[in-house]
């Protein structure tokens, strides 16, 4: 028993590096991720039940807490979320945690039931209170690089050539 206590850390493999830019080894992953869960699960409590961005942030943080609790090794945990590395899963759920405070504030479902919304179809005139944003005209360029990018496509499948997915 005590030689598995002191071994098992001395065993486990560690990462040297992420091979990111700017994105350090966090040697205690697995635990950080499991606290970073168990605090969203609790955040997003207080988001109503029947909104689907709660629903979907439970479903998968409640996958991935589940798989940092069953996986002791993070190449394991890599591997069955197949979401990245550790590193960039803790990232994630700290952005996602930042935005469940966001989305707290901004409460985008407590729009009234009898809110009234003005719908302009495509053909409508726009009335003047709405501002009218319409981009301008592409390059003439852009058009003849399409056509010439379409052509070459077509001759490709129509000689038989195995295309490349870029």
């Amino acid at each position: 028993m005590f030689l598995r206590l002191v071994a098992r850390p001395l065993l486990t493999k560690v990462k040297e590096t992420t091979g990111i830019v700017g994105l350090d080894v966090v040697p205690n992953a697995r635990e950080v991720l499991i606290g970073l869960y168990s605090k969203t699960l609790k955040e997003i409590q207080a988001v109503p039940e029947d909104e689907g961005y709660r629903k979907a942030v439970e479903s998968f943080t409640r996958h991935r807490l589940k798989v940092c609790q069953e996986e002791e090794d993070w190449e394991a945990i890599e591997n069955r979320l197949g979401c990245g590395q550790v590193e960039e899963l803790i990232e994630e759920a700290r952005d996602e945690l930042t935005l469940i405070g966001k989305m707290i504030e901004w409460d985008p479902w407590g729009v009234p039931d009898d809110y009234e919304c003005e719908v302009i179809e495509n053909d409508a005139p726009v009335p003047k209170h709405v501002p009218l944003h319409r981009p301008g005209p592409l390059p003439e360029e852009f058009y003849k690089t399409l056509e010439a990018l379409s052509k070459k496509d077509e001759s490709k499948i129509t000689s038989g050539e195995p295309q490349i997915k870029e």
